[in-house]
């Protein structure tokens, strides 16, 4: 099953893929006829949204370090974690839904980021033990040793997280 775009210079369209066949991109040129140009693979889709999705990662890990610095001498480092992870999730879903799963529209939004949101917990779990288990083994931890906890732990978090996203929030794009 495949479609393309007619009547547009230069448009493309992705093919759907069959079961056990790489998918292939159509461009449509100037005299409407259609050209394939390199087959898209599974794993080349699966590379492509673990870049995307590093790309929004690495965006939305910036923007918590920096909240979580700013917070953290006003609420203790276990609230800075949480304000800061809950505050940058609602947008690490929405990104991620556009730019690395490429679903468009309002259609199951809430639903995803409803899911983000328990996804998120997952990764405040991770965090959180991390920064506990920190202070267990050395009380007097300083702000950087806190943000290089958190920010390592935050890598088993981004592994499970891209995994929840792909497997169930977003699996009706997996293939996108």
């Amino acid at each position: 099953m495949s479609s393309s775009t007619t009547g547009t210079v230069g448009s493309t369209a992705a093919a759907e893929p069959g079961p056990g066949s790489p998918a292939a991109v159509a461009v449509t040129g100037e005299a409407g006829g259609v050209s394939t140009a390199r087959p898209t693979t599974a794993a080349s889709r699966l590379w492509g949204q673990i870049g995307r999705f590093t790309v929004v990662g690495v965006l939305c890990t910036a923007a918590s370090i920096g909240l979580y610095a700013l917070l953290r001498p006003s609420v203790g480092p276990q609230w800075a974690n949480a304000l800061a992870l809950v505050s940058t999730s609602i947008l690490n879903t929405a990104l991620n839904r556009a730019a690395t799963f490429r679903i468009q529209g309002g259609q199951g939004a809430a639903r995803d980021h409803a899911r983000g949101l328990l996804v998120m917990g997952i990764a405040w779990v991770i965090t959180a033990s991390s920064l506990a288990l920190l202070h267990w083994l050395q009380p007097e931890a300083t702000v950087t040793e806190e943000l290089w906890t958190t920010t390592l732990a935050g890598f088993l978090a981004t592994v499970v997280r891209f995994t929840l996203f792909r497997q169930w929030i977003f699996r009706r794009a997996r293939n996108a």
